[in-house]
This record gives C-alpha cells, structure tokens and sequence, in this order.
C-alpha cells in the first residue's frame, strides 16, 4: 500500500507537507520521499528508505533544507517516489499510490514502440512511476496522459503530480478504489489520502475527488480538469483494516465502522447460540481492538486485552520483508496479561484471517500461558482471492491464502467451483472450512462475518465496494 500528501498556498507548505505524510506512516513502511518547488531553487526532491527509521526522523531535515509553496510527500512499500521527470510536458515530480500489475508488459511495449530506456532497478525492474511517467509522457497534456495510464494498466493508480509552475495535479484511481480528498485553508488547498491528516493542520473540508477525476490545486483555488466517472468500487477492506481510526472515506468513519461490524458478529454469536460462555472479549491488536469492542459493548461480554504489544522498539509487525522476520518480530511484541488469560475462556475479533501464520503463533502464546478457551472471530469474510488492484495482502500466489490452502485439503482444486458455499457458515462446505481451521489452529469456535455484514457496518451502497479478495466480482 501507500499514502501521499500535498499541498499549495501562498506560504511556504514543506511543513504542512512533512507532517502530512507523516500521518500516513501506517499505509507506507519501506521508502518515502517528499518535493517541493521554489521559483529560485526549482524542484527539489528527497527519498529515503524507512523500514528501519520512521518517518520523521529520516526526514527532519527536509524543514530546513527545502523550501516552496508547493509540495508532494509519498510513504510507500514499493518503489522509490516522487520522480522528478524531464519530458515534453516540462519538468514535474510524480508520485503514486496503488499498484500496476501489468508492469512489465507495459514496459516492453513502451520500448518496442519508443525505442527509449528505463532506469532498472536491482533485478530489472522498472519503477513503477517512472512507467507512469512514460505512459503520461507520450500524451500532448497532463490530462491525455492521465486518461491513457488509467485505461492501460491493469490495478489501480492514485496520481500526485508537481509541477514547475507550482500547481499541483490530483488524480484519483479510475474506479476509486482509495480515497483522495481536498482540503482548504486561508492560504490555499492540500490534497491527501486520510482526512485526519489535514484536519489536524488546520485545514477543512474542501471536497472528495470521484472515481478517476483529476483536478489542479493552486494556491487560488481547485480546478477540474476531468470529471469523475460513473463506476465506483471503493475498496471495503480500507474500513476493515488499511484505514486509520480517525480517517472517513466516503463520509463514513472508519472507528465506527468496525464499532458497527463488531456488534454484527455479537448478534450473530447469539442468534445461533455461539461462544456464550466467555469470560472476556478481546481484539488482536492494534486494529482488530476497535472490532472487538464493538462485540463486547453488544454482547454486555467485558473487553481486555489479555496481551499487550510491545511497541517502542517494534511498532510495526509488518515492517521485514520476510515472512519469516515478521513472525519473528510479532512474538517477540507479545507481552501477557497473565491474570487475563489464566483460566480464561477467551474470545479475539482479528481484521481479518490471510495465512494466518501469526494467528497460530498466538494462539499457542495464549495457550501456553492458561487459556482455557480461544475462540475466534474475523472481521471479514474468508479472504479467496488475492487483491490485484491495491496488492494489500502481498501475497504472490492465491494458494497462500489459508481458505484457499484449506479448500485444497478437502476436496481438491474442484472445490474452487465452491467458494460461494464455503463463504458461506450456512452451507455443510462453510461449516466444514471453518471446523477445519478449528482443528488446525486449536480454536473452540471460528467465525467470520459475512459479506452482507461487512457492507451493513459500511452503510454505503454496495455496488459502490469493492468485494473482490472475498468473492472475486470485479
């Protein structure tokens, strides 16, 4: 994933800018960068790698070395951005968020047809901006070029482009799939990813792009260049997972969503008389707490946390690019509530099962330490497909999903004709999905919230959600 941040005034913005992108430190963990432009200096631009350092301590120095009225910030966990970039369209810088599945073969035509050069990165491959760059470059306008890179990739593409003049160009994805906002203040406009972010610096609402609108943000005002499109397929796990607390999309706060989800998978507890014996309910931290408090305060079960995250020196579980350094680093943050789990009957609301790797390495943590019971709760459905669009579950193949791992076992590749039924707790191939996980993961009960749970906690309509890593619908 990623986040960006940007703004124009009549002041200098490099300050607005650093603490903006900063606020989007939990969508971004292995390189972020910032550009500015002045009229004396020109553009600037500066990229660090932040998988071992935060944020702000990399960047501290930006807010004495840069400077301009004008700026972009991106965190990111893929390439190296903002670009600056060279072209017949004038200087810019460029940054994106979302992902190009089709890279490589937009790359080799790119070369075909141009007979042009890329900067390879280790291993040759192409930074993805930079083919963004090239896609918008063969264009005769900022806006024709957009247009061309948002029918040509396959995925989805947030665009950030600063240009020599000041103005800043926005462009959000061509089916929405991530929010891009605009805010105001008296001395001009802010464009970002999460709402918090520039309410925290003073600025207000302006407005929220459509899907693939473009717009450019001056110091006087906000401009449409292109007006949004019809389709829109927002991605619904933001609300489940991506998406800070405090942060809206589409006018619905993601706290209160997972309040409401949460309360939705009580009911149905209840309803079918399951895990009613449980002496506390829990979340698995950090962002499947607000999930389970939502199951707590409906089903009048007390919320604890019968274990802590250590996160002073590990603030990020996700933070190695091995699987294995992330399993590492999340057992290592277990610290126990011993009093809590002893001879407890626990229930844990997780955001959601993928491989569920470190889910096994918790459950046997909480066992070790007396447990009693451990039932289980997902605050999504059963994750079938890996995401194309955004890539959140980085996962390389689908069979890395533990549904469909557990398919597999049951009845073999035949049984992805099924996914629907094994979605579903209500079919015999749900219920077998879910007795199987118990098994393998030592759980007394397992439940995840259906899909029509997850859009009623959302509460906007769902032809407007994306749904695909749960029922494969584009």
């Amino acid at each position: 994933m990623g986040g960006f941040f940007g703004a124009v005034g009549k002041r200098d913005v490099v300050a607005d800018v650093f603490f903006g992108t900063d606020y989007h430190s939990h969508l971004g963990t292995k390189s972020a960068g910032m550009a500015a432009y002045d009229p004396e200096i020109g553009l600037q631009r500066n990229i660090h790698r932040i998988g071992k350092t935060p944020f702000r301590s990399k960047f501290e120095h930006v807010l004495s070395d840069m400077k301009g009225k004008a700026a972009i910030g991106s965190l990111n966990d893929t390439d190296p951005q903002p670009l600056l970039i060279r072209s017949k369209l004038g200087a810019y810088a460029l940054c994106s968020v979302g992902v190009v599945t089709n890279a490589e073969a937009l790359a080799q035509q790119y070369l075909e047809q141009t007979g042009g050069h890329f900067d390879a990165m280790t291993g040759g491959k192409v930074n993805s901006n930079e083919l963004i760059a090239a896609l918008i470059n063969q264009r005769d306008s900022f806006v024709d070029g957009i247009r061309y890179v948002q029918d040509s990739i396959e995925g989805s593409a947030s665009i950030l482009i600063l240009k020599n003049d000041g103005t800043v160009i926005a462009a959000r994805d061509k089916f929405g799939r991530l929010p891009v906002l605009i805010g105001e203040d008296p001395d001009g406009f802010c464009v970002t990813f999460e709402s918090f972010a520039y309410r925290k610096l003073g600025y207000v609402d302006h407005m929220e792009l459509g899907p693939g609108e473009i717009v450019e943000l001056s110091a006087d005002g906000v401009k449409q260049l292109s007006p949004p499109l019809k389709k829109k397929r927002v991605c619904a796990f933001l609300w489940t997972y991506y998406g800070y607390p405090n942060a809206e999309y589409e006018g619905v706060n993601v706290e209160m969503m997972r309040y409401r989800n949460g309360a939705i998978l009580a009911r149905y507890d209840k309803e079918h008389g399951l895990a009613q014996d449980i002496d506390f309910v829990s979340g698995v931290p950090d962002s499947g707490t607000p999930h389970a408090i939502g199951y707590a305060n409906e089903s009048g079960i007390p919320f604890a946390r019968p274990y802590i995250k250590y996160t002073p020196t590990w603030s990020r579980s996700f933070m190695p690019t091995e699987q294995v350094d992330r399993n590492k680093i999340a057992k290592m943050k277990q610290i126990p509530v011993q009093s809590l789990i002893e001879g407890k009957k626990l229930l844990f609301v997780d955001d959601s099962i993928v491989r569920g790797t470190q889910l096994r390495e918790t459950v046997e943590f909480l066992y070790q330490h007396g447990a009693k019971a451990v039932h289980m709760r997902s605050a999504c459905p059963p994750i079938m497909y890996g995401c194309k669009y955004l890539n959140f579950s980085r996962a390389t193949s689908d069979m890395e999903l533990l549904a469909r791992r557990v398919i597999v076992e049951l009845e073999g590749e035949a049984g992805f004709d099924h996914i629907d039924e094994y979605s579903d707790a209500a079919t015999e191939r749900g219920k077998k999905l879910r007795k199987t996980i118990c098994e393998k993961f030592h759980f007394d009960s397992l439940e995840f919230q259906s899909l029509e749970g997850v859009v009623q906690a959302i509460g906007i309509d769902p032809d407007d959600l994306c749904t695909y890593c749960w029922n494969g619908k584009e």
